[in-house]
């Protein structure tokens, strides 16, 4: 972020009870640059995924006023990018007005290899997103579980706003850790996925489409059985589902037309 063309007014680095050096890493870089601010919350105890991230960003969120900004940024602390990947992205949003959120394109280590992470450009990436002000306000946010970086992105639609990921050479991103793995192993990471799938109000038949797509890629196959399995516990189970029906609606028509163009 140092190296930046483009540097943030503010940069909100919260601690959320890192257990390492990280929050001495970023304190030392809030000495030396004071557009950075560093927010230590209580370590909870235990990793609560979605949600969890969600509160942390809030937390920080809570320092600022959202109206004096026109843009906002939820960032992982696990990424690479290069010095001109801020700068790029603004260049997106000003050649197009009705863009409410952006990001790069994800790439991951295997090994010595660097291979993309397959993602649809119709969304911008959990790990980095860029939002206007004013899209992220009609939007009303982040909603405060899993598949919160789902949600957004389909919300922004039915406010009319463009929601996109960029293939540019320049608005590549690392990601350290492999997208939809977890804590524990990237089988439990799948199944995550597929619960997740589940609570946002995936379609049944979109959700077999998913798993299938999976499958081509790491772990082979077995990933995208674990999405199907995940989506099919949580339905059995009676989990709890995401309650906005006019957004369920609106997700079932937007899956079944991407699925007929597909035949």
């Amino acid at each position: 972020m140092v190296g930046q063309t483009v540097r943030p007014a503010v940069w909100i680095i919260v601690d959320d009870g890192s257990t390492d050096d990280t929050a001495d890493v970023a304190i030392r870089a809030a000495e030396a640059n004071p557009w950075i601010r560093v927010h230590s919350r209580p370590d909870r105890g235990e990793r609560k995924v979605g949600g969890g991230v969600v509160e942390a960003f809030y937390d920080g969120l809570s320092l600022v006023r959202l109206d004096d900004f026109e843009y906002v940024c939820k960032l992982d602390g696990d990424l690479e990018f290069g010095p001109t990947y801020f700068e790029s992205l603004f260049n997106k949003f000003e050649a197009d007005p009705r863009l409410g959120t952006a990001s790069g394109k994800s790439w991951t280590r295997i090994g010595n290899r660097l291979l993309p992470e397959r993602t649809s450009d119709e969304f911008s990436q959990g790990q980095s997103k860029l939002y206007r002000i004013v899209c992220f306000q009609e939007i009303g946010g982040f909603v405060r579980e899993i598949m919160w970086d789902g949600i957004d992105c389909h919300r922004c639609r039915m406010h009319a706003w463009k929601a996109q990921s960029f293939r540019d050479d320049e608005l590549r991103f690392i990601h350290l850790r492999p997208m939809g793995s977890s804590f524990k192993s990237v089988f439990h990471g799948r199944l995550r996925w597929g619960r997740g799938q589940y609570f946002m109000g995936t379609h049944w038949l979109y959700a077999l489409a998913i798993a299938a797509y999976r499958m081509w890629e790491r772990p082979f196959v077995i990933g995208g059985l674990c999405i199907l399995l995940g989506y099919a516990e949580a339905a059995l189970r009676g989990m709890k589902r995401y309650d906005d029906l006019e957004f369920r609606r609106y997700l079932h028509q937007w899956q079944l037309t991407r699925l007929r163009h597909l035949w």
